[in-house]
């Protein structure tokens, strides 16, 4: 699964993949804006903080990967 996170006030994005379903980064997201931390974990095993008032917006991606080529579908 595809995630990227802007933080207020910072130019530039969050962005890695997890192996975290949509429905769980989602939870994570809502406990986070109800006054706790973000906390994710890509598929590296790195951890993610961010402070739920810091979140200025999450986009959650699909976990295909995209087609590269001439194939047919």
């Amino acid at each position: 699964m595809d995630v990227t996170i802007g933080v207020q006030h910072v130019a530039r994005e969050i962005a890695f993949e997890t192996d975290m379903s949509a429905d769980q980064v989602a939870a994570a997201v809502d406990a986070a804006l109800a006054g706790g931390v973000l906390r994710l974990t890509d598929t590296k095993g790195r951890q993610i903080l961010v402070p739920g008032g810091a979140l200025g917006w999450v986009q959650i991606g699909s976990a295909d990967k995209s087609r590269v080529g001439f194939g047919l579908a």
